[in-house]
């Protein structure tokens, strides 16, 4: 009997790609270019604001070992736009491979983009590579958050071992202005025990904010957060207000008191906005 080739019987993997870009038109922000490949869906709501709001979907319902996703979003001069997803990102077992979210972020003069996906939830023995690639202007607002729940307490699901990659690049004007990498390898459940890591919690977020407000809303985010579940800091930008940033690390026993406490401090570093409302479904 002829033996097949084994890549014939390789696992179905998930594929997407999105793109979008901004365009300034009647004072508000406009759609300019739009793409979307396989999983990967983006819906625009109506609102009645000036600026615009996009919502990531990734519709195979999760990623496991070798799924890849690709997204590009270009917010052209003068435009405004917050970005979300429909729901929390879900990391399954991986038999093989990794899976893979990168996201490049173009941000032009006097623009304004607001990255905010909802929580990853890592289940146990996921992989997961993640990239963040962001490129200012030296007159552009930038802030993002990314939070990641080690399983889902309520549930009773625990992650005892697993990989986790995440790495930031911000650049503003060509000049790298902020750079982290987070990885977790193996036995997580047992890294995360110890005080430098997590001290036990199972729900984690980074929030980030670069632009002229950055001095202002700082002690505003110290005033909201409990010193128990985390804290910020403030670089200061020199000469150019714009440069200044600000970084806050949020810990939580569960993805509910993490939420607790995330939706505040996104609230304050939009300048009081509320979160997305697709974050209240």
């Amino acid at each position: 009997m002829q033996q097949q080739p084994a890549d014939q019987y390789a696992p179905q993997r998930a594929r997407g790609a999105g793109r979008l870009v901004t365009k300034v038109f009647g004072g508000r922000t406009r759609l300019a270019e739009f793409y979307q490949e396989g999983c990967a869906k983006i819906r625009l709501p109506e609102t009645f604001s000036p600026e615009m709001e996009a919502i990531l979907i990734n519709t195979s319902g999760g990623l496991t070992g070798g799924d890849v996703i690709e997204w590009s979003v270009a917010a052209a001069d003068s435009t405004r736009l917050s970005i979300t997803t429909q729901a929390n990102e879900k990391i399954y077992k991986a038999a093989a491979d990794t899976a893979s979210v990168s996201t490049h972020i173009t941000v032009g003069k006097d623009a304004s983009v607001h990255w905010l996906p909802q929580e990853t939830i890592l289940f146990d023995r996921a992989s997961l590579t993640r990239r963040l690639d962001v490129d200012l202007s030296e007159t552009s607002e930038f802030l993002a958050v990314e939070a990641v729940l080690l399983g889902r307490k309520a549930m009773g699901e625990a992650v005892a071992q697993g990989f986790l990659r995440d790495r930031w690049r911000v650049r503003r004007s060509g000049r790298l202005i902020h750079a982290e990498e987070l990885r977790f390898d193996g036995e997580i459940e047992r890294m995360t025990q110890s005080a430098g890591v997590l001290s036990g919690q199972v729900a984690f977020a980074t929030l980030f904010y670069t632009g002229p407000l950055a001095e202002v809303l700082f002690p505003k985010l110290r005033a909201c957060l409990d010193h128990t579940s985390g804290g910020a800091s403030l670089w200061t930008g020199g000469a150019s207000h714009w440069n200044g940033k600000l970084i806050a690390r949020l810990v939580a026993p569960t993805g509910f008191d993490l939420r607790k406490i995330l939706t505040p401090a996104i609230s304050v570093l939009r300048n009081g906005a509320p979160v997305p409302k697709v974050w209240n479904i």
